[in-house]
């Protein structure tokens, strides 16, 4: 019997590091192979820079603008991406948590952001719009003070509004506010530009856009980075330059607009 039990105790121990090692082997090919994760986080509610499409997902089901951009800074700097999909309000501290490695979703460099995170080089420039029934009188953001007004939590739009000082009701989802517009609840949406031309699309009899270039300015697109992550900022950076120069990034714009 005892005989029998160092046996049994040999057999397992030697199992014990047949396991590890296997274990061990398997993280190693990932590093030399250089296909550790890339954690991309994003709010898929923002077309057309992000949004769920099963059939014709970049990143798994996930497509837009900013996936594509995504996808080539994974890719080409030796990562496997993975998609982490949260509300837009959320990103900047998933971000500074750790759990993400980068922010991408049509997010709009504001000097209260870069307190928090480290923002690479423009790859879009938008503005704020309105977007309101066809019937509608609303001509400029003045004209909006006394009506219900509808914004996405987080998003550019409801720093505007707030700055403007009028009250607001604001979303998770772009495309829940915009129903909203349709069905009566809700005077005006104020959005990005291209998402708003997108929800439009699907919408031109019901829903038309109001400009203010006067109330609304530019706003800059830019991918956020955890402070002090000066290696992926390069290699992000690295990819929009080329992006641009090249002239990709306008294709890919076109074929999402």
């Amino acid at each position: 019997m005892k005989k029998f039990t160092k046996v049994l105790s040999l057999v397992l121990a030697l199992a014990l590091v047949v396991v590890c090692f296997g274990a061990c082997g398997s993280k190693d090919t990932a590093e030399s192979t250089g296909s550790k994760e890339l954690v991309i986080g994003t709010n898929a509610e923002f077309p057309p820079f992000e949004f769920i499409d099963s059939e014709k997902g970049v990143i798994d089901e996930f497509a837009g603008i900013d996936m594509e951009i995504a996808n080539k800074i994974a890719t080409e700097n030796g990562y496997k991406p993975v998609i982490n999909n949260m509300d837009f309000d959320g990103l900047l501290l998933a971000l500074e948590n750790g759990q993400i490695d980068m922010a991408i979703a049509g997010m709009t460099v504001t000097e209260e952001r870069l307190k928090k995170v480290d923002f690479t080089d423009t790859y879009y420039v938008a503005t704020q719009v309105m977007i309101v029934p066809k019937d509608s009188t609303v001509k400029s953001a003045k004209d909006i003070a006394n009506l219900k007004i509808g914004v996405i939590d987080g998003y550019t739009g409801q720093t505007c509004v707030e700055d403007l000082g009028y009250d607001f009701s604001g979303y998770k989802k772009g495309a829940d506010a915009v129903l909203d517009v349709v069905n009566g609840k809700l005077d005006v949406l104020v959005i990005d530009s291209a998402t708003a031309e997108k929800f439009i699309s699907d919408n031109k009899d019901t829903l038309k856009i109001v400009t203010d270039t006067e109330s609304f300015g530019e706003e800059k697109y830019g991918i956020a980075i955890k402070k002090g992550n000066k290696e992926l900022l390069d290699q992000a950076n690295a990819i929009i330059k080329k992006l641009m120069e090249s002239g990709e990034i306008s294709e890919i714009a076109s074929k999402y607009m």
